[in-house]
């Protein structure tokens, strides 16, 4: 039985090492680079279709220095409505939409995703190491590192960090090299969350390892100790198949190969 887990292992990484060599060096997406080959002789057909029925005096005909080929469209659905992402954003969201706080902060999540969720009902304050230039109403950004915020201790009382603290440290966002940079960032989302107040955390959870630089996955353990001045009083997870589980319990996944975590903490 471990020779078989260990053999099906080792055939998973000698599948997806290369993958994410390609992926990671060339930008190119070899899934997609086979299923636009495979769409290349619909395209072909399309197109003298598109040419033989076309007629002098249409404004839309076909120009060769036009041509705009999209060639693995037809082989996609119509959406995604599950992962890590759609369901984390969603949910938070949603918690703090029924909270309705004075103020809200967040540090690092995706402002095409849970940010813009939340601007459509509500201003929202917005930290990353990353530039941004926006002068979109509502979203106030400041340029700034989480492990070492310049915002004074217990002075928030509704603070969101999605899918971020999992890169502190590995300098994939061009942030200095630190093995304990995740550390160090919890320490300061502690640090500046108020009494009485709550913060929405995410992170991929499972069995604890670092991919360099892409990411690390936690033991939930790891991070409901590292936050140990404030208590967690929900939890949610989206599992390896990209559904959400709520309510969940956290030690179900700490043998996972990676889901996510959402963890909603309180401070006293």
């Amino acid at each position: 039985m471990e020779n078989s887990i260990f053999l099906k292992g080792r055939l998973r990484l000698a599948v997806a090492l290369p993958y994410r060599l390609i992926l990671g060096i060339t930008g190119i997406n070899p899934l997609n680079f086979v299923a636009s080959i495979r769409g290349l002789p619909a395209y072909i057909k399309g197109l003298i279709q598109y040419i033989s029925a076309q007629s002098s005096s249409n404004s839309f005909n076909i120009h060769l220095h036009h041509l705009s080929p999209f060639l693995s469209d037809r082989y996609s659905d119509a959406g995604v409505a599950k992962g890590d992402y759609f369901h984390q954003d969603l949910w938070v969201a949603r918690k703090i939409y029924e909270e309705q706080p004075k103020e809200h902060w967040d540090v690092g999540s995706r402002i095409d995703g849970f940010v813009a969720h939340l601007l459509t009902f509500r201003s929202v304050n917005v930290i990353d190491i990353r530039k941004l230039e926006s002068d979109l109403e509502g979203l106030n950004f400041y340029q700034g590192d989480v492990t070492s915020l310049d915002l004074p201790d217990g002075s928030i009382s509704s603070l969101s960090c999605l899918h971020a603290m999992e890169h502190v440290g590995l300098g994939r966002y061009g942030d200095p090299i630190d093995p304990m940079g995740h550390i160090k960032g919890i320490l300061e989302l502690q640090r500046i969350l108020a009494p009485n107040g709550k913060l929405f955390f995410s992170v991929p959870i499972g069995r604890e390892r670092v991919e360099f630089n892409a990411q690390r996955v936690f033991d939930p353990n790891t991070i409901i100790q590292a936050f140990s001045e404030l208590k967690l009083i929900d939890f949610a997870a989206v599992n390896e198949a990209g559904n959400l589980i709520y309510p969940a319990k956290y030690g179900d996944f700490k043998n996972v190969r990676c889901a996510c975590g959402i963890f909603v903490f309180y401070k006293h």
